[in-house]
């Protein structure tokens, strides 16, 4: 079982968007995720907004998540990558459709070796007791 920790519990405010993190039992299983990108999984081509590339990444790793027995609503900590700062925005928007529960989350702007490349993104999540 996994108990999300508040801002209040920290002494701190924080964007809603954000959690400062979460407790797992010692018991839990979690699944550590390479890095998920926002190439279309049937052509494997990158679109060229944002947005859309930010959601095939989501789909991908909803691919994974299943695959593992898991899903969004177990997911402890994400790691956002984006090839530039403005980018966040839009990340944003497609992120808070995927994960309204907000888990913790950290965002760094990063070169990629493929120009085409906007987002990538990495999870922890638990996985269930019973799956």
């Amino acid at each position: 079982m996994v108990r999300k920790l508040e801002w209040k519990e920290v002494g701190a405010t924080g964007h809603a968007l954000l959690s400062p993190g979460y407790i797992t039992a010692k018991d839990s299983e979690l699944l550590f995720t390479s890095g998920c990108v926002g190439n279309d999984p049937k052509s494997g081509e990158y679109p060229e907004d944002v947005e859309s590339q930010a959601r095939n990444a989501m789909l991908n790793l909803k691919n994974v998540l299943a695959a593992a027995s898991t899903d969004f609503d177990h997911v402890l900590k994400v790691l956002l990558f984006v090839a530039d700062g403005s980018y966040a925005a839009g990340v944003n928007k497609v992120y808070q459709e995927f994960f309204p529960s907000a888990p913790a989350r950290s965002c760094v702007v990063v070169s990629f070796p493929d120009s085409r490349l906007k987002v990538e993104l990495e999870c922890v999540a638990e996985i269930p007791s019973g799956n």
